[in-house]
C-alpha cells in the first residue's frame, strides 16, 4: 500500500527557511515522480517542485525558482523541499505526491497518491 507522510512544516518569519520531508514507501515504480503541491483556500492546487526518479530532473514552479531546491534519498526513500527566503504568499498547506507513470511534472491531476498535507506559514 502506497503511503506518502509529510514533515516539517510550521510558522516562520519572512526571509527564514523551513525543510519539509516526504516519507515514502508500499512501491516499486521503476519510472515516477515526487511532487510537492501548495493549496491555499480557494485557489487551485499549485505544482511547486517535482524529482523524477529515473534521471534526477527536476521543476520547479516560477515562484519558487531560485528559492526552493528538491532533493532525494533513494536508500531511505525520502524526498526533501528546502526552503529558503520564505515569503508571506508561501504560506499555504503543502502536499507530497506521487505520480508512477512520470506522465506531467507540474499537473498535479497526474498524481495518484497524496500525503495529508503540512501547513506552512510565512508571517511578515
Amino acid at each position: 500500500e502506497v503511503q506518502l507522510v509529510e514533515s516539517g512544516g510550521g510558522l516562520v518569519q519572512a526571509g527564514g527557511s523551513l525543510r519539509l520531508s516526504c516519507a515514502a514507501s508500499g512501491f516499486t515504480w521503476d519510472d515516477y515522480l515526487i511532487g510537492w503541491f501548495r493549496q491555499v483556500p480557494g485557489k487551485a492546487r499549485e505544482g511547486v517542485s517535482c524529482i523524477r526518479s529515473r534521471d534526477g530532473s527536476t521543476y520547479y514552479g516560477d515562484s519558487v525558482k531560485g528559492r526552493f531546491t528538491i532533493s532525494s534519498d533513494k536508500n531511505k526513500n525520502m524526498v526533501y523541499l528546502q526552503m529558503n527566503s520564505l515569503k508571506p504568499e508561501d504560506t499555504a498547506v503543502y502536499y507530497c505526491a506521487a505520480d508512477p507513470r512520470a506522465q506531467a511534472m507540474e499537473d498535479p491531476s497526474w498524481y495518484d497518491y497524496w500525503g495529508q498535507g503540512t501547513q506552512v506559514t510565512v508571517s511578515s
